[in-house]
């Protein structure tokens, strides 16, 4: 879910707020009250939820665990191509 950020125009207020990407936007305060809240252009961040994150959660067939092709732990030599910078990190 999505982390929002908002300043009240009223007070100066500002927060975060999470919230799902249909939810409408909050309104009033939580400080003062008054409907005056401005959601805020900015980085977006947002959370991942659940037990974990794997390389190879959603790969199927011959894209299964990428991270060991072309590289040897002595070597650690890699196609950089991925990212396009000779960085070695793909």
């Amino acid at each position: 879910m999505p982390l929002y950020e908002y300043r009240c125009d009223a007070c100066g207020h500002e927060f975060e707020a999470l919230q799902k990407i249909s939810d409408e936007p909050l309104v009033d305060c939580p400080a003062c009250q008054e409907a005056q809240l401005r959601k805020l252009v900015s980085a977006s961040g947002f959370r991942l939820k659940g037990d974990g994150w794997y390389e190879t959660d959603f790969k199927t067939g011959s894209k299964r665990n990428l991270a060991d092709t072309g590289t040897s732990d002595s070597g650690k030599k890699t196609n950089a191509a991925a990212c396009g910078t000779g960085c070695g990190c793909h």
